[in-house]
């Protein structure tokens, strides 16, 4: 049998290893996250900076709804909270959610309940810092998780008011209380004006580097009542992002019977059908100077709507008077991020990342701590990608989009001089 000795004969002593419980919902972040933090160690002179995970807002219902303005609103949540504090006060939860622990086997994403006994902070921001000291992340970008839907909540007024509280909470009771924590703007689509509020009251909050729209729902992005809004944003020089949800009670996908089938085609469905509104009706050319970020969609539907628009529209390019490019060139122009990433064919994933100039408009996102998240591995890992490109992906792309600084020492190098 070999000895456990190093390359001098000398002894090397075993790397002593800990016996992990079952991961469960009450499980530590940094123990669900122990390979990865193997990996943060290799990617250490990695600038990183996470533009899609998560806070685990029902955790904390109460401080949200209790900053509800509205005397009614904030009286129904509480009367709801009393008789069951198990059903989210005003939400419209989805049967899709149910399937996301996937029976008791992915335990985490159903609502994590690890202890914390930090009380320096809120146990929100001690939860993030675990996940990004454990991912080796510089900066993370938090949005909500089942609030994603109420783009398809049936009261309309219901979004307004739980938004703004949600702004509140997150500009006041979290994002202060760590630098490396970034968030955007929750804006309640389903009416213009309170997003235009909305842009006002928190858009240069600190820590707030943009702002968003849950894409779940069914509003025409290019009517005539957001251009104001849109000019407001463009002003403010901040990205515009819009998360992508999933709907099992979208018409279309009550033909699936699967979560699996559903949820693969209904994150991707509805920032895809935005996009083409965005496009067609020449958004681009009327806010050339306003970034949009399409997250948590992949990017594999990219590169086939590229070329699907195209196709039509070089046969009907008269429906789309205002585009002076092919729809392509004003997608290559947009910013992605890259969870969930797709790698079940290496060449194809090459290929997408081509199309969409990966170098300089993809960015890197984890989903944290949803069940298919990636970690920064799973970027730096891809054979495909330069030292430089994998930097910029990561974390670079990022910073010159959302305006981050960079510290010095995590600058990408410069490659050596070739001596001929």
């Amino acid at each position: 049998m070999p000895n456990a000795s190093g390359g001098n004969g000398t002894k090397r002593t075993p790397r002593k290893m800990r016996d992990l419980p079952k991961i469960d919902r009450a499980s530590d972040t940094r123990d669900v996250l122990a390979h990865a933090a193997k990996d943060a160690e290799r990617l250490k002179d990695y600038f990183i900076i996470d533009i899609d995970a998560h806070v685990t807002e029902l955790a904390f219902w109460d401080e949200i709804t209790g900053l509800i303005d509205s005397d009614v609103y904030r009286h129904v949540a509480a009367e709801m909270r009393s008789r069951s504090a198990a059903i989210p006060a005003l939400m419209n939860l989805q049967t899709g959610i149910a399937y996301q622990g996937m029976s008791g086997r992915i335990p985490h994403d159903d609502g994590p309940r690890e202890p914390v006994t930090e009380k320096d902070v809120h146990p929100q921001v001690v939860m993030t810092r675990r996940a990004m000291d454990s991912m080796g992340i510089d900066y993370m970008v938090v949005f909500p998780t089942p609030m994603l839907q109420l783009g398809v909540h049936p009261q309309p007024e219901v979004e307004i008011e739980l938004s703004h509280a949600y702004n509140r909470w997150m500009t006041e009771k979290i994002l202060p209380q760590d630098t490396r924590m970034k968030g955007l703007v929750y804006l309640p689509f389903i009416d213009p004006e309170e997003c235009e509020k909305a842009v006002k009251e928190f858009g240069n909050k600190p820590g707030v580097i943009g702002f968003t729209v849950c894409s779940t729902r069914y509003k025409p992005i290019h009517h005539n009542s957001y251009m104001r809004l849109y000019s407001m944003i463009q002003e403010s020089g901040k990205p515009l992002a819009f998360h992508a949800g999933y709907h099992w009670g979208d018409p279309a996908m009550l033909q699936i019977n699967r979560f699996i089938g559903m949820h693969a085609l209904s994150f991707v469905q509805f920032n895809m059908l935005h996009v083409t509104n965005w496009v067609l009706n020449g958004m681009p050319e009327r806010f050339p100077k306003l970034k949009t970020v399409w997250v948590e969609s992949g990017l594999a539907w990219v590169a086939f709507l590229m070329q699907r628009l195209d196709s039509e529209y070089v046969m009907r390019s008269s429906e789309a008077p205002l585009l002076k490019r092919l729809p392509s060139d004003y997608i290559r122009e947009m910013y992605f991020t890259t969870q969930p990433l797709e790698t079940g064919n290496m060449k194809l994933t090459e290929a997408i990342f081509d199309a969409v100039n990966a170098e300089t408009q993809v960015l890197y996102s984890s989903d944290w701590p949803h069940w298919d998240f990636n970690p920064p591995n799973s970027i730096a890992d891809l054979p495909f990608l330069s030292e430089q490109k994998k930097r910029n992906i990561l974390g670079l792309n990022s910073a010159k989009l959302f305006n981050i600084e960079i510290p010095k020492q995590k600058l990408a190098k410069k490659p050596e001089p070739v001596i001929r």
